[in-house]
């Protein structure tokens, strides 16, 4: 089997392609190697100034559109002002086990913009989308457990690494139900999702807030395992370009969340499909954004 690379990516010309959070991180260089393959990449993201700026870093067709994934109306304004076609939409934006926040609507941080931001944006994007719905979830997935009676960890004491985990889960059953939901409409259009393993993105900066001497070490070893963002990125590209099935995961295929992009195992919960309908319909409820029909025209083809 010939090891998928960044130059592995086919020709994108005439495609567009949506990357949320794409400013930073592995988001950035999924981005950035899209756009060079000729794609016309938008960078949505929720501080257009850094957009610019990691837009003037790229080559290739590049675009900036502000949306704020912890505001749904934000996210609502940003797909009604998306009026093109969208070859690939790329989930990608989130928070890892930051200190407890709301989103504007009154979600618990994490699950509100990991999950529901996304939740709403694709179903709203759906009927533009014509080729793929990339999520990126995480190997914390498996620590997951989505807690119906308390999503928003407004009972039990907020803990930022299983609320983290509740929302990388919550991705993968979106991806899971996505795909269902797309196959029984007889849509063209994938679902698929990827995790980057342990890349050296900004997102582990959250490891280290300097409290203590073993924190700081813990922080230097996994830093000095993790490999670059570009490599980050790769099973998010493959999950995006590569002959993959809907519904498929890819990962780094390596020891220690590295190495070169294959599809890989998810937990048991994560491929609870009753779990995923459960909450699919309380996703809806809780944005008041619904499955629609979804674009039945011939797939993209990246």
């Amino acid at each position: 089997m010939t090891t998928f690379t960044a130059e592995r990516i086919p020709a994108m010309t005439g495609r567009t392609v949506v990357v949320t959070g794409a400013n930073s991180g592995i988001g950035r260089a999924a981005a950035q190697a899209l756009a060079a393959r000729g794609a016309r990449v938008v960078l949505a993201v929720r501080d257009p100034a850094k957009g610019h700026a990691a837009a003037g870093t790229m080559t290739g067709d590049v675009a900036v559109r502000r949306l704020d994934l912890a505001d749904l109306a934000s996210v609502r304004a940003f797909a009604d002002g998306f009026t093109e076609p969208i070859d690939v939409l790329i989930n990608n934006a989130g928070l890892m086990i930051p200190p407890l926040g709301r989103t504007a609507d009154g979600f618990e941080l994490q699950f509100g913009t990991n999950h529901l931001g996304h939740f709403a944006l694709t179903n709203l994007l759906l009927p533009r989308v014509r080729g793929r719905v990339v999520t990126v979830s995480s190997g914390a997935h498996r620590m997951g457990r989505i807690d119906f009676d308390d999503l928003n960890w407004e009972r039990k004491p907020y803990r930022a690494l299983p609320a983290y985990a509740q929302s990388k889960l919550a991705n993968l059953l979106f991806t899971a139900e996505l795909h269902r939901r797309l196959t029984e409409a007889g849509s063209p259009v994938l679902a698929t999702a990827a995790h980057p393993g342990l890349a050296a993105t900004n997102l582990l900066g959250h490891l280290d807030d300097g409290r203590s001497l073993l924190r700081r070490l813990r922080t230097a070893v996994i830093n000095g395992l993790a490999q670059s963002g570009d490599d980050g990125a790769l099973p998010t590209l493959y999950a995006a370009v590569a002959d993959v099935p809907g519904g498929g995961y890819a990962g780094p295929g390596g020891l220690l969340g590295r190495g070169a992009p294959k599809l890989v195992g998810r937990s048991r919960a994560a491929r609870n499909g009753a779990l995923a309908r459960r909450l699919w319909t309380v996703s809806e409820e809780l944005t008041g954004v619904t499955f629609p029909l979804p674009a039945t025209g011939p797939a993209a083809r990246p």
